[in-house]
């Protein structure tokens, strides 16, 4: 349905997408994960036609539409992560003028809205100020907006940062809601692994620009078949015993945390003695040491070097 092909955009020579090559079919909801700064934002501009790509082709049921961005936006939905309402209007008011730009008129806009209310659960609130609004409910308007010309593709990029778990559970069902029932396709960003899991069939993985994995969860742990995760808690932390602990054989990665550490190795490694050696020459007590089924966070850790929330 939706596909990119070697999506490039670089910005005064400096490359912040390279190569992109990712795929939406009808009514699957997918993942693109990726640290600060990874490119995600950048590639959602594009496939939204807000930004012409560098190079490469974006492609709707197999025409490229990069010079035909308005077949692209009938079709399109997306929940930007900054606030796009106006908080002197009413949440009823912004629905109105959004309807207005997609040049749906009269009674149809009418029902559009009083649709779009339900689905967020906020028809009760609908003549109230947005700026009156907490965070979470003007998310959920902003996903009202982009649902009045009802969308096959709705592209959500962080739409719960920094809202009450109350709206973020909502909007987590009314994403969920959207793609099960009304079989709408979803291109989902987030900061917080649950949600993808919870949500997306497929996840792409995305740093310094370039997709570096893909796949179904299943398919993305297997990643981590040779190695283990390993969780040691300590009495204390010690910049200079973390580094060592880096540099132990088999040791991939290392995340240090207050006074705990999560370390993927490889497998039938030695790890535990050189760990105790470790701790008796810097003088820190290991409390526990524990191994653990690895997660997908562990290998977001593992392929970027960092944590999703980092």
């Amino acid at each position: 349905m939706l596909e990119t092909i070697q999506l490039s955009k670089s910005f005064k020579g400096k490359k912040a997408v390279q190569d992109v090559n990712l795929y939406l079919d009808k009514g699957e909801s997918v993942g693109l994960l990726g640290p600060n700064g990874a490119g995600k934002s950048t590639t959602i501009s594009m496939i939204s036609s807000l930004i012409k790509p560098t190079s490469g082709e974006i492609k709707l049921n197999g025409t490229n539409i990069i010079n035909k961005p308005g077949e692209m936006r009938k079709v399109l939905g997306v929940v930007p992560q900054e606030i796009a309402l106006y908080g002197e209007l009413s949440a009823y008011e912004n629905l109105k003028f959004f309807g207005s730009i997609y040049k749906i008129k009269g009674n149809e806009l009418k029902t559009r809205i009083d649709q779009a209310l339900d689905v967020v659960g906020l028809k009760e609130r609908q003549k109230d100020l947005v700026k009156t609004f907490s965070g979470g409910m003007k998310r959920r308007i902003n996903i009202a907006a982009a649902l009045l010309h009802q969308p096959d593709i709705l592209i959500l990029d962080e739409p719960t940062v920094g809202i009450d778990p109350q709206s973020r559970n909502h909007i987590l069902e009314t994403v969920r809601m959207l793609n099960e029932q009304k079989d709408t396709t979803i291109l989902y960003t987030s900061h917080y692994m649950e949600e993808v899991e919870q949500l997306c069939d497929r996840l792409y993985i995305m740093d310094h620009g370039e997709i570096i994995a893909s796949g179904t969860k299943v398919e993305l742990l297997s990643i981590l078949s040779t190695e283990d995760t390993i969780k040691v808690e300590l009495s204390k932390m010690d910049e200079a015993f973390v580094e060592r602990v880096k540099e132990v054989e088999g040791v991939r990665k290392v995340e240090a945390r207050n006074a705990q550490l999560k370390i993927i190795a490889k497998k039938d490694n030695d790890l535990i003695r050189d760990l105790v050696h470790l701790t008796d020459q810097y003088k820190i007590q290991m409390i526990n040491f524990q191994r653990e089924i690895p997660s997908l966070e562990d290998v977001f850790l593992h392929l970027t070097g960092r944590t999703l929330r980092d």
